[in-house]
């Protein structure tokens, strides 16, 4: 995946949304162009159809970005890069809220097939096929993109959309690390498919989002691994991140950026043993949110350390 930093290009920003588009995108879409200007009469056809995906894929990523924002997660970025988009969303690290954020996306691909469908039966009425051709082939590729792309999105192959569904709903009964090492395990079967179909149809661009995808499966399965060994930490009873409900680990796991000292911030009440340097926020380790420390149990009150609670294990 393609950094902000790294040859992209800042569109504009809607609602608080920086959308980036990476400047191989622009080689794409003219291999794409050149590649199919037989298909209409004028080129101009091409690069109106090129134009749609890209406002599909930019309406895709919306999707996910004000979802997540919906439940109280952060979302201030989209990339475009030559295989689709990606939308840094941070929901709170609770299964509805994952699943909100992630389903979205796919549910407007989903909302856009009704207007597109009327678009066709309209053109077909209109025998759009005699009298307009160019009209009738974009009107057809445009709705055949959106059903691709809504289709390939749903395949339960981690990371896609699908895939991270199947996650959403396997959190419920098998936990936060299990269901992730499990959607991501079944993910590996996933990337061997696509290989095996870019071997087969020879598509370069399906080998590219193999890789993509295998990366991103070997990255989750090493998260799952690591939640699964904090999950083995004792917890502190009466504790809870305010984002994901999850009691906080007993000993010295927090640094001070100051002095480098360990320590538990929650039996210091935020504040460093050695250098006395006071932490306003505390991050939680399962899903990384800032948080004060007071918003974790009430009543408590910050710089005297454990109101109340003994150790407990998740």
């Amino acid at each position: 995946m393609f950094g902000t930093g790294q040859g992209s290009i800042h569109l504009f920003r809607i609602k608080g949304i920086d959308v980036y588009l990476n400047w191989t995108w622009f080689l794409v879409a003219l291999f794409e162009i050149q590649a199919r200007k037989g298909r209409y009469s004028s080129i101009i056809w091409n690069v109106i159809e090129y134009l749609a995906l890209f406002a599909i894929v930019l309406t895709h990523e919306f999707g996910h970005a004000l979802a997540c924002r919906s439940v109280g997660g952060t979302a201030d970025k989209i990339m475009l890069w030559p295989l689709g988009g990606v939308a840094y969303v941070n929901p709170p690290q609770r299964p509805g809220a994952t699943l909100w954020s992630i389903a979205a996306g796919p549910l407007v691909n989903v909302v856009l097939a009704i207007p597109l469908a009327l678009a066709f039966w309209t053109a077909r009425s209109l025998d759009w096929r005699a009298s307009n051709p160019d009209g009738y082939r974009l009107i057809v590729a445009i709705q055949f993109t959106n059903i691709v792309l809504l289709v390939f999105n749903i395949l339960p192959i981690y990371p896609l959309d699908g895939g991270q569904i199947l996650r959403s709903l396997l959190w419920y009964p098998l936990g936060r690390a299990r269901s992730l090492l499990v959607a991501s395990s079944l993910g590996f079967f996933g990337v061997a498919g696509l290989i095996a179909l870019a071997l087969w149809t020879q598509s370069i661009w399906t080998g590219l989002i193999a890789a993509y995808a295998g990366m991103n499966c070997w990255s989750g399965f090493k998260t799952a691994r690591a939640l699964r060994n904090l999950e083995k930490i004792p917890r502190r009873a009466g504790f809870a991140c305010p984002s994901c409900r999850t009691a906080p680990p007993i000993g010295p796991i927090w640094r001070c950026n100051k002095c480098d000292t360990s320590f538990d911030t929650f039996e210091t009440g935020g504040v460093c043993p050695q250098c006395s340097a006071r932490f306003e926020k505390t991050t939680c380790l399962d899903c990384r949110q800032q948080a004060p420390v007071s918003e974790w149990q009430a009543g408590y009150v910050p710089g005297v350390g454990v109101m109340s609670g003994e150790a407990t294990t998740k």
